[in-house]
């Protein structure tokens, strides 16, 4: 079974974009679904993408991905994904051998700025780059699916701590 190791932070400044490599544009959406399992159709550049992830077990999912044509990716966001769709920059960031995918938010959840790592085991060590900030792999308010229902600008200041 295919298995998604990530965990995700918050940054401490903009320092990071200095060593980007390069970035991609998102877009996506999350059908309505429940028991903790997410199906998201994303449109990343010109490639298109159906994932579907089980629930999370401490920074650990299932995680089951497909290529779609890009058509049937634009029918889905404006049709049958929840409102609002994900607005993203991902950019690619190499630091101590690993590279950092940094999403910058657009839309109704611009200002949230996160840091995520995949890792091939849960307990594998990484060295951590300066900007990087506080944990969040275990708040679900940082998840893309939740972004949707609760977005970043719909945050109180105790939230957004």
């Amino acid at each position: 079974m295919p298995l998604e190791i990530e965990r995700k932070f918050l940054v401490k400044d903009l320092s990071w974009k200095d060593t980007a490599t390069s970035f991609k544009d998102f877009q996506q959406g999350y059908f309505p679904t429940g028991d903790g399992v997410t199906v998201r159709a994303r449109i990343a550049g010109d490639k298109a993408r159906l994932t579907i992830k089980g629930p999370v077990s401490g920074i650990s999912r299932a995680e089951y991905e497909y290529p779609i044509p890009v058509e049937d990716a634009v029918a889905f966001l404006s049709g049958f994904c929840a409102k609002p769709v994900i607005v993203k920059r991902r950019w690619y960031v190499p630091f101590g051998g690993f590279t950092w995918e940094v999403d910058e938010f657009a839309g109704l959840n611009a200002g949230l700025v996160v840091a995520e790592i995949e890792l091939d085991a849960p307990d594998r060590e990484f060295p951590a780059p300066p900007w990087l900030g506080r944990e969040v792999s275990g708040e679900p308010r940082f998840r893309n699916s939740r972004l949707v229902r609760h977005p970043f600008s719909k945050w109180t200041d105790e939230e957004k701590r």
